[in-house]
């Protein structure tokens, strides 16, 4: 078997995303929001089921979870691999604006039902070296939550570093198949006895996607690993401009200080063709 990423946009909304197999996504929800008794999730509604996007449209395509619980509450989940900057202003706004588009304008505000807005980012974004942090609106003088329609998780995959004889909980299951399973060829004996997992490791397995699905797939894994090559050619390009002023620098306080080019070349490893430039420009 050859199993997907499910670090890879695509991939995330294709295994937690298909309404056929809610049950996927109600188990890691329960088990993220460590929802239990009256609190557990048994049905979940997707308000925007998986379908592949043509490579034209990824562009404009945002590819999240949007889905509504039996109590109307409404669940945003999506998967963040690299860091665009501001991720948490804009989580915040986006959680607001899922909230606000529940009434139309002079509504009874009654009727609003709560946001959990759950990402799963692959990068660190907080100082706590807890993986899973919960962010709540809280009294500062009492402590209590008194304003409780809003809720926000955070998965943070490079906090996580447990091995599979580790996992003990299924927040730790799920945490561990989302950063792993592409390192895979048969599916863990650790997930293979829960249905959800399984059921989520054979959606990743490629062996089950379409032809156009995997060209997607594999274009937003090409393009992701573009923008890393150039990321990180501008900031080796960038570095070593740095250290040439620097050198550079040194260089003429040692002209100024009545070194010889030769000693200035043998300190610096610039030619004294180099060096003769730059006493010009004293």
């Amino acid at each position: 078997m050859v199993f997907v990423d499910p670090r890879n946009d695509l991939a995330f909304k294709k295994i937690f995303g298909d309404k056929n197999k809610s049950d996927i996504l109600i188990s890691f929800l329960n088990a993220i929001l460590e929802f239990e008794d009256d609190m557990k999730i048994v049905s979940i509604t997707l308000d925007n089921p998986y379908q592949m996007p043509d490579i034209e449209e990824l562009k404009e395509t945002i590819l999240d979870i949007k889905a509504t619980n039996g109590r109307g509450e409404s669940f945003i989940v999506e998967m963040q691999k690299k860091d665009l900057g501001d991720f948490a202003k804009r989580s915040l706004y986006y959680t607001s604006k899922a909230y606000v588009s529940q009434i139309n304008s002079g509504v009874n505000y009654k009727s609003l039902k709560k946001v959990y807005y759950i990402s799963v980012v692959n990068f660190n974004m907080f100082e706590s070296k807890e993986c899973i942090s919960r962010h709540l609106i809280i009294n500062q003088e009492t402590g209590a939550q008194d304003l409780e329609d809003f809720e926000f998780s955070f998965i943070e995959l490079e906090k996580f570093d447990k091995k599979l004889n580790e996992l003990k909980t299924n927040a730790d299951k799920w945490i561990y198949f989302i950063k792993n399973a592409s390192n895979f060829d048969l599916i863990p004996s650790e997930f293979i006895d829960v249905k959800e997992f399984k059921e989520a490791f054979e959606i990743a397995n490629k062996i089950s996607w379409k032809k156009d699905e995997l060209e997607v797939y594999d274009y937003m894994c090409l393009k992701e690993a573009d923008e890393k090559n150039a990321f990180e050619t501008a900031w080796a390009k960038k570095t070593k401009e740095v250290l040439e002023q620097g050198i550079e620098k040194g260089a003429k306080k040692m002209i100024l200080k009545g070194y010889s080019n030769e000693d200035i070349s043998e300190i610096t490893e610039l030619s004294i063709e180099q060096i003769q430039e730059l006493r010009k420009s004293q």
